[in-house]
């Protein structure tokens, strides 16, 4: 009987949060497809999300479901929501949608990696924190829609994203640096289980609905791969260039090889190669140890007939500095990563300016 008194309180919370594309609560929309409780408690919630849904829709129910008496905790997984009934269980062919200039965002420049763990994500940072120190106006927008970690790295964990009178989504600042991350909007133990049509939606509403400003530079660090949020972005804005990150490692060069070849396809210009974890210097020597391998990156370059804009050491402090929140480039700059990282930076800004980069002319 108490489970299903609590139950029944969970579900009226529930009706409480409206869709506002449906203008009904995600009960009578069928948008909750199960709830279990334990008897301590604990609550599970499958939720199913559209490609039309605003992702805060995951967020406001789960806060629902926890202010209710008798919820200890409550866990969100997302899934991919099915066809209306009665529809067509054939999708039609649509053709994608043609790049957008978007003056306001200045050069829109994608980082990419061909896997994870190579630390494409610290360059991305790094290279915003670096420019936004120079005095420029940067933005970043965390594409990486499957592990957002750009609010622990830019230390506004815990913080949101607020609405501004005009119905626009405020970016989160920190650093001299305007952000935008799921991760900010989704709880971090919610399991986002996201199909391309969900992951074309957020980077679309990342594009349109956020309030960024003028800018400079606008940063997209991207999910590992040659995937969904890659083609979302090339085909819903025009990137002015890409950046590869790899380790020195042949089988990450090999699968940055793939990613730089996407940028090739997709018609956007690459400015160069970054190779992070180059080598590791020796604590009170001047020593390098190649820990893994030497010269893939500028293999790779070369291959590509591009630059290698930086050879990043391997270094704790990096790491550390990250997870405090607090880029490297700033906390220490004249560390070797830091002067690794600020070089890559001011190497970026020359490639920007050389090469036949197309870029929005804004007035005034």
């Amino acid at each position: 009987m108490a489970d299903q008194q609590l139950q029944a309180r969970i579900a009226a919370a529930l009706t409480g949060v409206v869709n506002p594309r449906l203008g009904r609560d995600v009960i009578s929309a069928g948008m909750v497809k199960d709830v279990a409780v334990s008897p301590d408690g604990e609550v599970h919630i499958a939720f199913a999300l559209g490609a039309d849904d605003p992702g805060t829709l995951v967020r406001d129910a789960r806060r629902a479901v926890q202010a209710v008496d008798g919820v200890a905790s409550v866990k969100v997984d997302v899934v991919p929501a099915g066809p209306p009934a009665g529809a067509s269980q054939t999708p039609k062919a649509t053709p994608p949608p043609t790049p957008r200039e978007l003056p306001h965002l200045g050069r829109v420049i994608a980082v990419s990696s061909g896997k994870g763990g190579v630390g494409k994500s610290t360059v991305s940072v790094n290279l915003a924190a670096a420019l936004a120190a120079k005095g420029h106006r940067v933005g970043v927008m965390d594409g990486d829609i499957y592990g957002p970690n750009m609010p622990r790295m830019f230390g506004v964990v815990g913080r949101e994203p607020t609405i501004s009178a005009e119905r626009r989504i405020l970016p989160l600042e920190a650093h001299g640096v305007k952000l935008i991350s799921l991760g900010s909007l989704v709880a971090r133990d919610v399991a986002t289980i996201w199909r391309g049509p969900i992951i074309t939606k957020i980077i679309q509403q990342f594009l349109a609905d956020v309030d960024w400003g003028q800018l400079d530079y606008f940063i997209v660090d991207l999910p590992p791969g040659t995937g969904d949020a890659q083609l979302s972005l090339v085909q819903n804005v025009q990137v002015s260039a890409g950046l590869i990150v790899t380790t020195p490692q042949e089988n990450a060069v090999g699968d940055a090889l793939r990613g730089a070849k996407m940028f090739e396809k997709v018609g956007v210009p690459l400015l160069g190669i970054v190779e992070n974890m180059s080598y590791f210097i020796i604590p009170g020597t001047d020593r390098r140890e190649y820990v893994f391998g030497q010269g893939g990156g500028r293999r790779l370059a070369e291959e590509l007939g591009v630059p290698l804009l930086a050879e990043v050491p391997l270094a704790t402090q990096v790491q550390e500095f990250g997870e405090a929140g607090t880029p490297v480039v700033l906390t220490a700059p004249d560390s070797p990563a830091g002067v690794a990282l600020r070089a890559m930076a001011e190497r970026v800004e020359v490639e920007v300016a050389a090469r036949t980069i197309r870029l929005p002319i804004v007035a005034g």
